[in-house]
């Protein structure tokens, strides 16, 4: 019997970088008979969600109707964005064939054989696809229960010969929808804001495009770990499709946590913290997190994350929002160097809004 390890003895590093180097992922770990995660995937208390509190109402998260008035859905999703930072929508572009066979693909690599994907894990974001388990492993203080299957699609295609080839057509297919849903979606934030509908297309929203798919599969011990731990996004605008394996997708609501059912259909929208900076605190970039996966089915999920491509520009509060009622709640700066903050730290937590702040004497 192997010695157990004890504070002194215990050498986190190392441990994570023996699992890293082996390539083998969570599901490697699962497809093992593993029956206890290892310790580096154990989070501290404070970051696991507690019980569920009785005789209160579920919190939902709202689902607008694309196909109505088209009034009524600026103002529904101008609500949504303002208040709760997340909301899905149906009647959309994509058709539900699409988010299928777009899931299907993800979910088909992830259960290849652990050989056929070590050829594709790797740490390089701009090397046509990657596969790893966390991007920030090195950086947290614990480990997530998920693998990462990452594409940047945009502004310059993928090399599409470094993707898996089971995922190279319906990822080409499922990129121009979302584009498409997308510039709609912008379009629409737009008018809530009263700013010109054409602004964040201007701005190069569109164009900073990545794919990333996760796979949460059956954890053994999820008391003591997540899927993914709560953040903000750091970009414009994120756009999710998930499988059937719902109630795991939680937004911050207050104090609470709302469970993001899954809607079939549906696709799950969040403002990204760039969108908050920009719309000058209008919009709201809201905490979320993913649980680990307590049943035998994996949950998979697409999300796509929009950015700008023009990373040199300078980006801040829209001018327009900015009045002597209204000061500007964030100073401006460049893009670049704004991501690079942002993958320097573990993905905990607010990102780097209050970072922007006007009355930050730190910045």
């Amino acid at each position: 019997m192997a010695p157990v390890s004890t504070e002194q003895t215990y050498d986190r590093l190392t441990e994570v970088k023996q699992f890293d180097e082996s390539k083998i992922g969570v599901k490697g770990l699962v497809d093992s008979g593993v029956t206890a995660i290892p310790r580096f995937f154990h989070h501290p208390p404070e970051n696991l969600p507690g019980p569920k509190p009785k005789n209160r109402p579920q919190l939902t998260i709202p689902v607008i109707d694309l196909s109505g008035e088209k009034s009524t859905v600026v103002e529904e999703i101008r609500r949504s964005a303002s208040t709760l930072g997340f909301f899905q929508i149906v009647n959309h572009s994509i058709p539900p064939t699409l988010i299928e066979s777009a899931i299907g693909s993800m979910k088909e690599f992830f259960e290849q054989s652990t050989e056929y994907k070590m050829q594709f894990y790797h740490r390089e974001a701009g090397k046509g696809a990657a596969y790893s388990t966390n991007f920030d492993l090195y950086q947290s203080k614990a480990a997530s229960w998920r693998d990462t299957l990452q594409v940047r699609m945009s502004p310059i295609e993928p090399d599409w010969e470094a993707v898996p080839e089971m995922c190279r057509a319906v990822l080409a297919e499922w990129n121009k929808a979302v584009t498409v849903l997308g510039e709609e979606l912008m379009s629409i934030l737009c008018e809530g804001l009263g700013v010109k509908t054409d602004r964040l297309k201007e701005l190069s929203c569109l164009e900073g495009r990545v794919s990333v798919a996760h796979y949460y599969p059956h954890c053994p011990q999820p008391e003591l770990t997540v899927g993914l731990t709560s953040h903000t996004d750091p970009g414009v605008l994120t756009m999710v499709v998930q499988n059937e394996v719902g109630g795991l997708l939680q937004v911050k609501c207050g104090d609470e946590w709302a469970d993001v059912e899954a809607v079939p259909g549906a696709v799950v929208i969040n403002i990204g913290d760039l969108l908050q900076m920009m719309s000058n605190d209008e919009y709201k970039s809201v905490q979320h997190r993913v649980l680990a996966n307590p049943v035998e089915g994996a949950r998979v999920s697409i999300a796509v994350f929009f950015n700008p491509s023009k990373r040199d520009n300078l980006f801040g509060p829209f001018p327009e929002l900015i009045s002597t009622t209204k000061p500007a709640v964030y100073r401006e700066f460049v893009y670049e160097d704004y991501m690079r903050k942002f993958f320097t730290k573990e993905l905990d937590g607010k990102t780097l809004t209050n970072f922007y702040k006007v009355d930050n004497t730190k910045a």
